[in-house]
């Protein structure tokens, strides 16, 4: 049975895309005819627009679920910002002038301490509000205390 014959056809690719067509040629054991031809017949064929539109479903999703995430995370940050405002105007009495200077040395030197803080958290990778959602978490599910 005589094989189907090709037609010989030159195209130009970016630098960049032809490293990329010989890498994978490379990796696959076939001629970079053989990606070109593949590729295109992909390209071509009637479901790879559904294949995708699968591809940017699951990605829209996960992303999707990405931004539901940080939107717990904005909505708890506010709502403990929210309450320690209304908590700490409430039992916080006003200074008078003569400790307003010592107040605020205080106040900068525990403020250092608070960035100091903040910075090695930031540096562990462990955030506040992943920490305070497991706590949640637990607490919902019935678990114990996990302190």
């Amino acid at each position: 049975m005589p094989m189907p014959s090709k037609t010989r056809m030159n195209v130009y690719f970016e630098p960049e895309l032809l490293k990329q067509v010989e890498a994978l040629a490379l990796r696959r054991n076939v001629s970079k005819s053989a990606v070109i031809e593949a590729a295109v017949a992909s390209f071509l064929s009637a479901d790879a627009s559904e294949r995708l539109e699968a591809v940017f479903a699951r990605r829209m999703d996960r992303i999707d679920r990405q931004v539901a995430g940080m939107d717990e995370d904005i909505a708890i940050m506010g709502e403990t910002l929210a309450l320690f405002i209304r908590f700490w105007l409430t039992v916080t009495p006003p200074l008078p002038d003569s400790a307003q200077a010592s107040a605020r040395a205080k106040g900068v030197e525990r403020f250092e301490g608070f960035l100091q803080s903040l910075g090695r958290k930031l540096a562990t990778g462990d955030r506040f509000l992943r920490e305070l959602s497991r706590d949640i978490d637990t607490r919902r599910n019935g678990g114990e205390d996990p302190q």
